[in-house]
């Protein structure tokens, strides 16, 4: 008869197609089930922290719940910093665990319930009687709240008998948030007249607009209006229009673009929780810029909102347009009268060589010499460190679910390599551009393989190899404090790279990188994963950074 473990895989197999995960002691019997009883596909990962990656990149890259699997104990407390990051970053996805059984703790067991809740995942335990119940709850709580939750398994009912299995009950998820009541209305109306009355309108969308399907709405609303836009780094691409738009706010955007912000205004954000690092440590907008807020949020995110709108960001957007159009207002003309391009230029390096002052590439040159040579149909997934500015700055990308940022919710490293084979999944035609640097890649390396075989000749990574944690050196380093802890023996990732079988190439100079543009000429069936080790100087400074070490000075 059918086991607790087959109504688990059943009833996940009615609802996300994507398994990613270990196998060991507490969920033999769910992945017996998942391989022999579903169709849903498994991807086998080295470190039971990549399980809970590649299911949170996997729903980056492309909106559909995906699962991971560990099994109790150590398989579980392994998970926990990948863990942590989902539920920072508000990333829905189910993790399938063992458990102690329900005999009590045995001497190799923890408390995996309270452990998920201090990083702020809730925990769902299944019986013998209500396995699939449990599940569709724990999917719903997922999807409702954006967040993981754990879906525990107790050791001694994982391969109990649990009767026939039947259809899986169907999802209750809540609707689209509508802007409440009379205030609501009134904020509306606020919205439309300031932007009715603006001489340079701005609008800025993250992720939540994105996720709310805002993109058409907000394109008519910076028809309406005239505005120019721009996004977060997790929200780029989702205005329609590229031609009026400034690329990404705070540390990664262009200094010129950010400059034309702080001209704005009125200013109406939407589905952005407006961090320090999109708002520039509170410099983006000028203290007579007026601004607005719209999100699911109970209440405003940031002290510079003048004007809080919660609602979904998709419904309120074609409300302000609504708005305007009742108002019978006119595009203000500012983005038309205004040449964007220059604006978005980022800086290039100062020597035609691209070799920086020590002798070792400059990150800028390489980062700029590796976006003219990228595929164009790519996804970018980024691992933690100093250089994710470079990836940000240089490498555009068409829309939010093509740039997976996994580790900067919970600012960790080390979840690069294995955010690579979600977004394989999730993203089955397009070229994976992993860029990690030498810090995290090391603390990721169980994964290496798990990207090189899960994404082949399909997969790009880009090691920055500065045989430092960049970061640390910049921030801690410049205070004077001892520089040993922060460096790291230059280690050959084209070397690792070669040993799970894909093609390691050392880039000392730019000529190096003539390997990308072969690669990149031949049919993806006909070539491996690529890694370029990337020897750049760790005298270059990212901006962003430089913002960091100017708050902290």
């Amino acid at each position: 008869m059918p086991t607790v473990s087959a109504h688990v895989a059943h009833t996940l197999a009615a609802h996300l197609d994507h398994v990613f995960g270990l196998m060991g002691n507490g969920n033999a019997y769910f992945l017996d089930a998942i391989e022999r009883e579903t169709d849903v596909a498994f991807t086998a990962v080295r470190h039971e922290a990549g399980g809970v990656v590649a299911a949170d990149a996997h729903f980056r890259a492309s909106g559909r719940i995906a699962a991971a699997t560990a099994t109790y104990g150590a398989g579980f407390t392994n998970t926990l910093t990948a863990l942590a990051e989902a539920a920072q970053a508000r990333v829905p996805l189910v993790l399938v665990v063992g458990d102690e059984p329900t005999s009590g703790r045995r001497p190799w067991d923890v408390d995996q319930i309270a452990l998920a809740s201090a990083v702020g995942a809730r925990t769902y335990t299944v019986g013998r009687t209500d396995a699939a119940t449990t599940t569709v709850l724990a999917i719903e709580h997922a999807l409702s709240y954006r967040v993981p939750v754990v879906l525990a398994i107790p050791y001694d009912v994982a391969a109990r008998d649990a009767g026939e299995i039947t259809a899986a009950p169907d999802l209750h998820l809540p609707t689209p948030l509508q802007p409440a009541g009379p205030f609501g209305a009134s904020v509306i109306s606020d919205v439309a007249a300031a932007l009715a009355g603006a001489s340079r309108p701005f609008l800025l969308a993250g992720r939540g607009a994105w996720l709310a399907g805002a993109g058409d709405a907000l394109g008519d609303l910076g028809d309406a209006t005239g505005a120019v836009t721009a996004s977060t780094a997790l929200g780029r691409g989702v205005f329609p229009d590229a031609r009026f738009d400034l690329g990404v706010t705070g540390g990664f955007g262009a200094e010129g673009a950010m400059g034309l912000v702080r001209e704005a205004d009125v200013a109406v954000v939407f589905g952005a929780s407006l961090n320090q690092f999109t708002m520039r440590f509170g410099d983006l907008f000028a203290p007579g810029t007026r601004v607005f807020q719209v999100d699911v949020a109970p209440a405003a995110t940031h002290p510079n909102v003048g004007g809080y709108l919660r609602g979904d960001a998709a419904i309120a957007a074609r409300a302000i347009v609504d708005a305007l159009d009742e108002l019978g207002a006119e595009a203000s003309g500012w983005r038309e009268s205004l040449d964007l391009v220059p604006l978005r230029e980022q800086p290039a390096a100062p020597r035609e060589s691209g070799l920086a002052d020590d002798g070792r590439l400059d990150p800028r040159a390489v980062a700029r010499r590796i976006g003219e040579l990228l595929p164009e149909d790519r996804v970018v997934v980024s691992d933690g460190g100093h250089f994710i500015g470079w990836a940000n700055m240089y490498w555009p990308v068409a829309s939010p679910d093509r740039m997976i940022m996994v580790g900067t919710a919970f600012q960790s490293i080390g979840l690069g390599f294995p955010s690579v084979p979600g977004a394989a999944a999730a993203k089955p035609s397009s070229t994976i551009v992993l860029t990690t640097g030498d810090g995290g890649g090391l603390m990721a390396l169980a994964d290496l393989e798990s990207a090189v075989r899960s994404a082949g000749g399909r997969g790009l990574a880009v090691v920055w190899n500065d045989a430092a944690y960049g970061a640390e050196v910049n921030l801690y380093g410049l205070k004077g404090l001892a520089p040993e802890p922060m460096l790291i023996p230059e280690t050959s990732f084209a070397g690792l790279a070669a040993a799970v079988g894909a093609e390691g190439v050392v880039v000392q100079t730019l000529a190096d990188l003539d390997a990308l543009d072969e690669w990149a000429a031949r049919p993806a069936a006909e070539r491996p994963f690529l890694l370029l080790d990337c020897r750049i100087s760790g005298t270059v400074v990212a901006p962003y950074q430089e913002e960091i070490i100017r708050v902290n000075s």
